[in-house]
């Protein structure tokens, strides 16, 4: 499976971003999508995770203002960014996990200016 992301950038605080992570290769194998994001000097951590069946999961501090989607059709899933705070400043990644394995597509960068 390859991830391939896009849609980063600079906004200011406030605002709105939408990120895409397209996926190809071995896609029937894939359980679910999410997106993780690293901050300098901190560990990964997940920010949203949506299954195959629709079902999705979002980290504490991003509920009510990141909505996460797929669109079977396109391969892709998205991560809608609204209200983002500087503490969004992250390198955000796409994950896919399947059965057997995990793949991470390169980060794509997000800066919230104050």
């Amino acid at each position: 499976v390859q991830l391939q992301a896009s849609g980063g950038g600079l906004v200011q605080s406030g605002g709105s971003l939408r990120l895409s992570c397209a996926a190809s290769g071995s896609i029937y194998s894939i359980n679910a999508l999410g997106w993780y994001r690293q901050a300098p000097g901190k560990q990964r951590e997940l920010v949203a995770i949506i299954n195959s069946r629709g079902g999705t999961n979002y980290a504490d501090s991003v509920k009510g203002r990141f909505t996460i989607s797929r669109d079977n059709n396109k391969n892709t899933v998205y991560l809608q960014m609204n209200s983002v705070k500087p503490e969004d400043t992250a390198v955000y990644y796409c994950n896919a996990v399947s059965l057997s394995a995990g793949f991470w597509g390169q980060g794509t960068q997000v800066t919230v200016s104050s």
